[in-house]
């Protein structure tokens, strides 16, 4: 399992990347990808849409399932990654680069405040796969 220091990380297994003036990057972890395994459908919201706390916000399909992505932070959707619809096997090849999925300007940087840093997703991964 790769976790990145420079990113945050959410209970939902989304990571968050500053990207500076009120902008984040959002994607699924390297845990999460692992643990669903091969994604073979990815739906991702549109651009100009309205990002809610704790509200899915897509969702990802594997073999095994259907799960929703749940909004770590609010904000306005300002970039979807087309490459990841077309080829949702980019999150699972590349999740903190080519794999990301959408682009968000944030309401507040105190959306930030909330989300765990690499060493406490870490600790959170290992506490809740036993």
């Amino acid at each position: 399992m790769l976790v990145l220091d420079e990113l945050r990380y959410s209970e939902e297994h989304i990571w968050v990347r500053s990207e500076g003036d009120h902008t984040v990057t959002l994607g699924i972890t390297d845990y999460a990808q692992l643990d669903l395994g091969d994604l073979n459908y990815v739906e991702l919201p549109n651009e100009g849409d309205e990002l809610v706390y704790c509200e899915p916000f897509g969702s990802v399909e594997c073999a095994k399932l259907v799960t929703d992505l749940y909004a770590p932070v609010c904000g306005w959707v300002i970039a979807v990654n087309r490459d990841v619809i077309d080829n949702p096997r980019l999150v699972n090849h590349s999740p903190y680069n080519q794999g990301w999925v959408i682009r968000v300007k944030l309401f507040t940087l105190e959306e930030l405040d909330n989300l765990m840093s690499a060493d406490d997703y870490e600790e959170y991964v290992l506490m809740n796969i036993f």
